[in-house]
């Protein structure tokens, strides 16, 4: 009985081959989810940062008067200059439109800013027709005019 006893014990050769084999399948897969979780991440950072920059391009061109001349319309491709945040390159694309015109002086401007990521390491920016191809922000600025005022 004895003997019966010593020989179940433990896991044999087999056994233990298979299980590491499993534990390894499963470590691959696994390993592969943090790729893709690393992948996602930087992604994320270039597209936070690429609406932050759209954001404050934006910001500029409302904060200037509306007939000032960086408010000038500007041809249908727009204008683009490069633009450097945290060690990454971005271009940005602005476009101004006159939308209404009132005693030859615009009374509506349309300024859409397009903001893409131009590092090799943004996978993003390069997808076209998905959600992720770039950051683009319109807004449309009225002039200001004197209305009528009446006294209650």
């Amino acid at each position: 009985m004895t003997d019966q006893v010593k020989h179940q014990a433990g896991f044999t050769l087999l056994e233990t081959a298979i299980s590491m084999v499993l534990m390894a399948i499963v470590g691959l897969g696994i390993a592969g989810l943090f790729t893709y979780a690393a992948n996602s991440t930087s992604n994320a950072a270039d597209r936070e940062m690429a609406t932050a920059v759209a954001q404050q391009r934006m910001e500029q061109l409302r904060s200037v008067a509306f007939l000032d001349s960086s408010l000038n319309a500007t041809s249908a491709s727009g204008v683009t200059t490069t633009v450097t945040r945290l060690g990454r390159q971005y271009s940005v694309n602005t476009t101004i439109s006159d939308s209404a015109i009132v005693n030859s002086v615009p009374a509506l401007k349309t300024i859409t800013v397009k903001v893409t990521p131009v590092s090799a390491s943004a996978k993003w920016a390069g997808e076209v027709n998905t959600i992720f191809g770039s950051v683009t922000l319109v807004t449309t600025r009225a002039a200001q005019q004197v209305g009528p005022y009446r006294s209650l």
